[in-house]
């Protein structure tokens, strides 16, 4: 993530600022622009109006602090827009879990924005286009709990809003053996998905794919089945970033898809922020701050830049009495992975 200033005092404000601590201005990020814009409280609705804005209808409700482009007519911001199916807010609780679900969810598609790829212009009717449902369980008549399985289905993304629970994650994590499970996290996995379906299920990529991957033709509950029961081979980590990527081909392409986006996330944030370690390695030529981490023409300067990134964070993880930053290891293997996932997105 970049770094944003006020742009009416100057002041340094952040991706989900709606007001400027310093000078109380009024705050809305605008994807097209790329820019958080500051306005008056008193006319906010006339001065963003003169630019061609208007405000998410979701602000006041969640707080959402997108600018919705007037040329598209919709009372809904981008990211907001692709949200078909929301919990009971009623229930303030499930309404903090969506809001926590959308500050997410914003984060990504800022990302996928970045990245120029394809987003559906019309969720609501576009079969399989881009759509989230956000939900939560819930009791049936008969007394049974009906629960919501967090997962994708021809464009349809689903997230459990319970996720949004800090201790209902970690008590997850720990159950299924994960290093690292964050809402982010979810959101970039499952739209690996979707991408999966626009952009790799076509000839001429296909092949290339089930070189890396693997066949996805090979049944996909049978190999969960599988997976759960045995859980991954001793030797796992020389070819997959984690341990559910060796389930089945599509999920490895999603974890590393997932793992792409958070490099690419991480490495803006760190140059913004003046961070660039050097390699330990002695001999190895210093490393120049890449202009522009979503843009690079050549994914191994990504890695060179992202991994004294992580063996920081991971120090200073350790020095506050922290797990592990990064508690992933990129084999030769994850790598060729990683390119084709980088190739695939500059190449669309």
């Amino acid at each position: 993530m970049r770094r944003f200033l006020c742009l009416d005092c100057g002041n340094q404000v952040h991706f989900n600022n709606a007001t400027c601590l310093a000078c109380s201005a009024n705050l809305a990020y605008s994807p097209s622009q790329d820019e958080m814009l500051a306005f008056p409280a008193a006319d906010a609705g006339a001065t963003i109006g003169t630019l061609g804005y208007s405000l998410c209808a979701n602000r006041d409700l969640i707080g959402c602090n997108w600018l919705c482009d007037n040329v598209s007519e919709r009372s809904l911001c981008q990211s907001c827009f692709h949200t078909t199916k929301i919990p009971d807010i009623s229930d303030l609780e499930k309404r903090r879990q969506w809001n926590r679900l959308e500050r997410a969810k914003r984060r990504l598609f800022y990302a996928l924005i970045k990245l120029n790829l394809p987003l559906a212009a019309d969720p609501d009717v576009s079969q399989g286009s881009l759509r989230f449902e956000l939900l939560g369980d819930r009791l049936l008549p008969n007394g049974e709990k009906k629960r919501v399985m967090t997962g994708h289905d021809n464009g349809l993304i689903t997230i459990n809003i319970a996720e949004a629970d800090d201790a209902i994650r970690e008590k997850n994590r720990t159950m299924m053996g994960e290093p690292y499970r964050t809402l982010i996290g979810h959101f970039r996995h499952e739209v690996g998905h979707y991408y999966w379906d626009q952009l790799v299920d076509k000839p001429g990529v296909i092949d290339r794919f089930r070189d890396l991957f693997g066949d996805e033709r090979r049944d996909y509950s049978e190999a969960l089945g599988t997976y759960y029961d045995n859980g991954p081979a001793a030797d796992w980590q020389k070819s997959f970033v984690s341990a559910y990527a060796t389930a089945h081909p599509w999920e490895d392409f999603a974890e590393t898809w997932a793992h792409y986006l958070h490099m690419v996330s991480g490495l803006e944030t760190a140059f913004a922020y003046g961070l660039n370690p050097q390699p330990s390695e002695i001999g190895a030529p210093p490393l120049i701050q890449l202009a522009d981490p979503y843009h690079v023409s050549d994914h191994e300067q990504l890695l060179d830049h992202w991994v004294p990134i992580t063996v920081a964070m991971n120090a200073m993880n350790r020095s506050m009495g922290n797990r592990d930053y990064y508690p992933f290891v990129l084999s030769s293997r994850i790598s060729e992975k990683l390119r084709f996932i980088h190739d695939l997105i500059k190449d669309q």
